[in-house]
């Protein structure tokens, strides 16, 4: 996810319209809103004996592949929409063409992403089940993970080959949002079939809604520093940050809701204090399971971030020298960025279940939503204050 970063942020579509540097958060988060939390769903499924039969498994698989469809193309289509207007309120500019290439990037993207994830998620899944393996510790952080990665290629493809197109074609754009559009009719009714999707389509809206919204500060945050010459280097850094948070925060709260599951049903009190702030030494320091977990997810941010810091550096990219201190600072900021993640996420998952809201559904957008908006605020404060005190970005390999 790094290295695509780092090789895309070149191109003209991306120096041209800078907009599309608002998408990256928002889109790489849609990961999040849609196939993390189609793989909690899945795996909460089929650890509570959900997907046995093969009638089960076919109705869960084609009825949430229709589901995330319409999720990413509406998705897609408001992201494009913040995009717009968070690219034309600081400068006061809006160029139509501008604004259907980001239309139609978005909406392709966040379609074909969504379909090829989904499709791995569903695999991995049924995959682990059959070898005995918990879902929730394979699928969430392959779809992290495998989502940067994807999700950014298809971005910077499919927005530099409509760019291209649009200097032709100039009706290419419109037509590319028109049809992905006009689809959503057929995944719509194809959702509505299963019981456990429709539910979800017609309730489901406001959290992936809400974290499109959120990422997507992170995304005016992201390309109001990029823009600037002195803090170029924050491109690579940003997905690496906000896919390893999202990655850890997702695998936690999908645990924690799959734990859930197995003593209840949403809105039963199972006698944890579900309906109180937990206590941070208790999230941390106790002897619950799930304390354990969020130790073990915490403890591997170092190992996980020093193999990407040494793998960009090996490459000579992000434009940055990795002093001492560049590493103290980028460290101080992912740790801090997934010890608030993991906090918030023991206390998201038993309040929504506390009040009849199904965590599989709704906690991992939010999560990875606040994921990237604190990854990419505490990477920005770090450079500014890295410029600040002298240990700056030096051009390295341009």
């Amino acid at each position: 996810m790094w290295s695509c970063s780092f090789l895309f942020k070149h191109w003209d579509v991306f120096t041209e319209v800078t907009e599309v540097f608002i998408l990256v958060p928002a889109l790489l988060g849609l990961k999040g809103n849609l196939e993390m939390t189609l793989a909690s769903r899945l795996s909460t499924a089929a650890n509570i004996g959900q997907m046995e039969t093969s009638k089960e498994k076919w109705a869960m698989i084609i009825g949430n592949m229709a589901l995330i469809q319409v999720q990413a193309t509406v998705v897609g289509f408001l992201a494009s929409i913040a995009a717009v207007i968070f690219g034309w309120i600081p400068d006061g500019i809006f160029r139509i063409d501008h604004a259907v290439l980001l239309c139609a990037s978005s909406v392709s993207t966040a379609f074909i992403a969504s379909l090829i994830l989904g499709l791995v998620m569903i695999g991995v899944i049924i995959g682990s089940k059959k070898l005995g393996i918990n879902p929730d510790n394979v699928a969430t952080p392959i779809a992290a993970s495998l989502g940067d990665l994807v999700t950014l290629a298809l971005l910077s493809g499919i927005s530099w080959g409509l760019y291209k197109e649009m200097k032709n074609h100039v009706f290419m754009n419109p037509i590319v949002c028109v049809l992905f559009i006009a689809l959503l009719p057929i995944w719509i009714v194809i959702a509505r079939r299963n019981p456990a999707t429709r539910e979800v389509l017609a309730t489901g809206w406001e959290p992936v809604i809400i974290a499109m919204a959120i990422s997507s500060v992170g995304g005016l945050i992201l390309d109001k520093t990029v823009s600037n010459p002195n803090f170029a280097g924050m491109a690579v850094f940003t997905p690496v940050i906000n896919g390893v948070g999202g990655n850890l925060v997702a695998v936690q709260a999908s645990r924690i809701s799959t734990y859930l599951h197995m003593l209840g049903t949403p809105g039963e009190d199972p006698g944890l204090g579900i309906r109180k702030c937990p206590n941070p030494c208790w999230t941390f320091f106790s002897s619950d399971v799930n304390s354990r977990s969020t130790r073990v997810l915490f403890l591997l941010v170092v190992p996980g971030h020093l193999v990407f810091l040494y793998t960009i550096n090996s490459m000579q990219g992000g434009h940055t020298t990795m002093t001492l201190i560049f590493i103290v600072f980028y460290m101080t900021a992912a740790l801090l960025q997934v010890l608030v993640l993991l906090y918030i996420a023991n206390w998201m998952v038993r309040w929504m279940w506390g009040r009849g809201m199904d965590p599989d559904n709704f906690s991992i957008p939010y999560l990875t939503a606040l994921g990237d908006l604190l990854g990419t605020g505490l990477l920005a404060l770090s450079f500014h204050v890295l410029w600040l005190i002298g240990d700056r970005d030096t051009d390295v390999g341009d």
